[in-house]
């Protein structure tokens, strides 16, 4: 049985497929986890992404969750290992990303790596360790407001600082212009002072290719997706890896289609206003099924008589940042996320079990509720909706039939995404 090349750690569910679908556009045959697969399970694929829901929980279990992940991947035979997380860095001063980034430095021996969330695809770019969402600082962005991971300040070295005992350096934008030989001899220079993770500047796609050519021996790389571009051409001039250009293919699945929407980013809460100009739809309100209305049963129902006519629904619970807050300071924080979440996961269930077949969802963390209501295990990676986003399929979840899904990080997709992705799907 061949050996996977490349093993990847990913805190959330969309994070694991927008990672995946980087390394198919390398050539790279790809296979997601949703979570640690048992003990003595061999997958064939050139690389693996094992997808935790690990972004927002206590540091001490993420770094449990990601040690356990690490240990089955080498069992897998990787070569290298890469801990995902999301381009605009979400996290607290206590963690995630700092913790988990010591702990698996720790586990495998190594006294370095690099830090770099850059998708300037997506309009994440980062200089002089300062990240940007498009044309603004990250603080600016919206990520302020986020509900459960608000990111007030912009410079990556402080933010990463603060979650780490680890010494932070930056490697910074006119060290990686002068291209490789350069970046691994700053790395060098860091490590001589004391340096253990290095923020690194990147502000187009052609900074990601060097910084990936020049990361061919760290055992362990840290990041969002967008520095996966440069990985699979290490292992092409190694000679481990043949270019496939059917890396992506998919068969056909036939079935209902339904949208799921759960995250109240910018991005989606236009994606879900384009939607609702024309197409049906049914709002989730935490406060209402807090007080016992049954509305999961409710949205079914509303589902069944549109797909009854073949007709698409979005199902959303994305709101505007003023309503969120609205509902957390009457609900309580997890208690709100916890509600929509249970009841999103079970409504993709139900709408399984009467034929939908097809799920485009909407965040993060709804999207990890729905692929373990879903009972979900691994999907297979096919090609790209838009950027971050690949239209991926499920592999043997139990005797169901497979299902097709696109799981979208909040932030990602143009405004139009939910038409796109049920045309690809």
């Amino acid at each position: 049985m061949a050996n996977a090349l490349l093993g990847c750690i990913a805190d959330d569910f969309t994070g694991a497929t927008d990672l995946a679908n980087m390394l198919v556009r390398g050539g790279m045959r790809t296979v997601q986890t949703i979570g640690v697969p048992v003990a003595g399970t061999h997958i064939e694929a050139d690389a693996i992404v094992v997808a935790l829901k690990s972004r927002t929980i206590s540091a001490e279990e993420a770094v449990r969750q990601s040690l356990e992940a690490l240990d089955w991947l080498r069992t897998q035979g990787c070569r290298q290992y890469y801990f995902k997380y999301c381009s605009t860095f979400d996290s607290t001063d206590k963690g995630n990303i700092g913790p988990v980034a010591d702990a698996l430095l720790d586990a495998l021996g190594e006294n370095f790596t690099i830090a770099c969330p850059a998708f300037p695809e997506n309009g994440r770019t980062i200089y002089r360790g300062n990240l940007f969402v498009g044309e603004v600082l990250l603080s600016e962005s919206g990520m302020e407001n986020h509900p459960l991971t608000p990111m007030t300040d912009p410079n990556l070295v402080r933010v990463l600082q603060r979650q780490t005992k680890s010494k932070v350096g930056l490697i910074r934008y006119d060290i990686v212009a002068k291209g490789v030989d350069a970046i691994r001899a700053y790395i060098d220079e860091l490590k001589e002072d004391g340096v253990r993770l290095a923020i690194a500047d990147a502000v187009c796609d052609a900074d990601l290719y060097t910084l990936g050519k020049a990361c061919r021996d760290l055992a362990l790389v840290t990041g969002g997706s967008g520095i996966a571009l440069g990985l699979p051409q290490n292992f092409h001039s190694a000679d481990l890896l043949v270019y496939s250009g059917e890396a992506g293919d998919l068969p056909k699945i036939d079935g209902e289609a339904v949208v799921l929407a759960g995250s109240a980013s910018k991005a989606t809460n236009a994606q879900v206003a384009a939607w609702r100009t024309s197409k049906p739809s049914f709002h989730i309100d935490p406060i209402a099924i807090s007080r016992g209305d049954d509305v999961v049963n409710s949205a079914v129902e509303f589902a069944r008589s549109y797909l009854n006519k073949r007709e698409p629904v979005l199902i959303y619970a994305t709101s505007s940042p003023e309503d969120v807050r609205a509902v957390q300071k009457k609900l309580g924080v997890e208690k709100a996320g916890h509600l929509v979440e249970e009841a999103l996961a079970t409504i993709a269930r139900r709408l399984r079990d009467i034929g939908v077949r097809k799920f485009v969802v909407a965040g993060g963390e709804t999207s990890g509720a729905v692929v373990q209501a879903l009972n979900v295990r691994t999907l297979r990676i096919g090609p790209q909706i838009d950027p971050g986003v690949p239209a991926t399929q499920s592999v043997g979840a139990n005797d169901k039939a497979p299902l097709a899904l696109a799981l979208k990080s909040g932030n990602f997709g143009t405004t139009d995404f939910f038409t796109k992705a049920l045309k690809a799907l």
